[in-house]
């Protein structure tokens, strides 16, 4: 009755097998979207022991032990689809509805039905043939998921699925079982949709191998089901990839504090809602990428908020005030769904003008200082807010006793200049997470940390939701908090300080910077895209590497000749360390100063040069789409080759897009843009 769908050898299984294979299943059990794309993800209701009942007569059969399931969310019961199941008689009064099953009476109830009524899927489950007798019981560890599908962008989501999962180490498989909710609220198994992950060995070979019961009753929704091709195929190939991966990580799982289920859908919702932010987008970032993100980071604190409201009792929205808040979309969303709040940021942007006066944004340099707290604000937000990341929980802590904040570390800023790392042994993104993290917990908080579903690699978050100390102790632990924060700089002791602040914390200088020696960003932006160096500079740089990539060969001192397609010197490719090797210290450190470094310079060479995998060559205008080429900019530059090339242009003059000399010069017919902030 069960077939085997699918079967992938284990590539390089070296010491990471059988342990691997667990560690890979447990990525499936617990997030399931990173191999199917239309699921969210999956919440863990339960876990308990037990044992596989033996092959007999029907009746009912004690559970695996007396000790309770652990619960991973209190209160919340199996719902979603599934099958059929002996009945299990309501306790108690009979006129009184009947109580919602846990994990342990649901596998009571449906181990009484494998017991002799069921041989094939206990076969199925135990690995025996059917109709065998085990010599032993069979421990199992059981395990109640919640599958969440993900919203589409015109239907709903569909409802979330639940599934009991049987764990069987000793013999290297695992199962999974669909449920289905009865009209009372009782959970059944199915016997469809029933299927096995095996880890198997033959030789010195390891196989991943996927099967199904009862494949005839298999049925594919195309979301939580896929197809029996998928799964024998997509499924195995990639458990087997992350078999022999280290699949150990630094950090939490996505969306651990949220839940994923609502997370989806008011992601959706808040998509299509400004989506058309896209469209008008006025700044030179890339619009999708930041409306997007910031969609998705809205999303989170809303529901995040949400939970809180219900954990408080409360119903008014949190306010909140966003420190450098950028495009300002962030605090344009969440004051759009209600929660009073402002952005507050060193520049103003131009898209500011696009949100209307119900998105308050104010163009300001926030110095820490006793003039800048926000004693009358829920929640203060850090979302790659640079120089003044560590900062925010310190303002956080003294603005109020309820004061709580949410920081999404990007560029790495101690209290005072650049974060210099300490840990070699860590990652420097895991460093300065933990010292961020360090900082809020010195100031009095429980510091939580979650990794968001945003396009981006940095994309952990840390929350600061309540305090470590009663109110009253207040002028205690802001004496700790200064004490931390001079320790960071090397700094006297705080009894060197100013007069205390009437709120309990004190300054270097009555109403001064807390810290010496903080800068806060500059109002104009740097230009570091060579535009601010001198064009002879620039210039004698692209000529040193063009002859670079021709071995030396003399370059035209200026007016050369068209080539020819089989005399003209493609050069030759090199990497981007042969080239700094061959420019002087003063070059590239002024490149790197104020240009951005010399792979930024070649790459706006584009007519001269084309950098491919760290490796930089000639660009070969024979190989460019004409589409490619702007008809508003054609015959506005002269042509490098035609001026410097020893071949001159691989192009006749009608169909290279530069001019060929002076003569064919035309004026732009693109006005000059001012400078604009990103």
């Amino acid at each position: 009755m069960a077939r085997e769908v699918g079967r992938v050898a284990v590539p390089d299984p070296g010491a990471r097998l059988p342990g691997g294979f667990w560690e890979a299943v447990a990525v499936w059990l617990e997030r399931p979207q990173v191999a199917n794309k239309r699921l969210c993800g999956a919440r863990v209701e339960a876990r308990r022991s037990a044992v596989l009942p033996r092959a007999e007569a029907c009746g009912p059969r004690p559970s695996a032990g007396p000790e309770p399931e652990e619960p991973a969310a209190a209160g919340r019961d199996p719902e979603g689809p599934g099958g059929r199941r002996a009945r299990r008689p309501p306790a108690g009064d009979p006129g009184r509805p009947r109580e919602p099953a846990g994990l342990r009476a649901l596998w009571d109830d449906f181990s009484a039905g494998l017991a002799g009524c069921r041989a094939d899927l206990l076969a199925f489950l135990s690995r025996s043939a059917a109709g065998s007798r085990p010599e032993a019981p069979l421990d199992v560890e059981l395990v109640l998921r919640t599958l969440v599908p993900k919203a589409g962008p015109r239907r709903p989501p569909p409802a979330p699925r639940r599934e009991l999962v049987v764990r069987d180490v000793p013999h290297g498989a695992v199962t999974f079982l669909p449920l289905e909710e009865e009209d009372e609220g009782s959970p059944e198994v199915r016997t469809s949709n029933v299927y096995r992950v095996e880890l198997s060995q033959s030789e010195e070979a390891w196989f991943i191998s996927v099967l199904i019961f009862c494949p005839e009753r298999w049925h594919a929704d195309g979301v939580v089901y896929p197809s029996p091709s998928w799964l024998g195929e997509e499924l195995p190939a990639r458990l087997a990839r992350w078999s022999v991966q280290s699949r150990k990580s630094d950090f939490r799982a996505t969306l651990s504090l949220v839940p994923v289920e609502k997370y989806s859908s008011t992601y959706q919702a808040l998509k299509e809602k400004y989506r058309g932010m896209v469209k008008v987008w006025p700044e030179v970032t890339d619009p999708e990428k930041f409306v997007y993100e910031d969609v998705a980071i809205a999303t989170y604190l809303l529901i995040l908020w949400e939970e809180e409201r219900a954990e408080r009792g409360v119903v008014a929205k949190q306010s909140f005030v966003d420190l450098g808040c950028g495009n300002g979309l962030l605090a344009h969303i969440l004051s759009g769904e209600g929660h009073p709040g402002r952005g507050i940021d060193v520049r103003r942007r131009k898209i500011w003008e696009l949100y209307g006066p119900q998105t308050r944004l104010e163009e300001a340099a926030i110095t820490p200082s006793d003039e800048t707290l926000f004693p009358g604000t829920d929640w203060l937000i850090g979302n790659h807010s640079d120089e003044l990341t560590p900062w925010i929980p310190v303002i956080a802590a003294r603005s109020s006793y309820d004061c709580r904040f949410f920081v999404l570390p990007c560029c790495f800023f101690d209290f005072a200049g650049k974060y210099c790392r300490r840990q070699s042994q860590k990652t420097q993104y895991r460093e300065y997470l933990d010292f961020v993290q360090e900082v809020g917990v010195a100031c009095g908080f429980h510091v939580q940390e979650d990794c968001l579903r945003i396009p981006s690699t940095k994309r952990v978050c840390l929350i600061g939701r309540s305090r470590t100390y009663p109110a009253a102790a207040e002028a205690e632990l802001d004496e700790q908090r200064a004490r931390y924060i001079r320790g960071r700089q090397g700094q006297p002791s705080p009894a060197a300080r100013g007069p205390a602040h009437p709120d309990g914390h004190g300054a270097g200088e009555a109403g001064g910077p807390w810290l010496p020696g903080f800068q806060p960003r500059e109002q104009a932006e740097p230009v570091r895209n060579c535009a601010g160096l001198p064009r002879a500079f620039l210039d004698r740089v692209v000529l040193q590497v063009a002859s670079l990539l021709l071995r030396g060969r003399p370059l035209s001192p200026g007016g050369a000749r068209s080539g020819t397609v089989q005399a003209w010197d493609r050069g030759e490719s090199r990497a981007l360390a042969e080239v700094a090797h061959a420019l002087d210290t003063e070059t590239l450190q002024r490149l790197k100063r104020e240009c951005g470094g010399l792979q930024t310079l070649l790459r706006n060479s584009h007519q001269v040069f084309e950098v491919v995998n760290g490796r930089v060559h000639f660009r070969d205008w024979r190989e460019e789409r004409p589409q490619e080429r702007r008809p508003d900019a054609y015959k506005t530059r002269t042509c490098w080759f035609f001026a410097h090339h020893p071949d001159g242009c691989v192009l006749p003059a009608h169909r290279c897009p530069f001019a060929h000399g002076p003569g064919e010069l035309r004026p732009s017919l693109t006005p000059k843009k001012k400078k604009q902030l990103s």
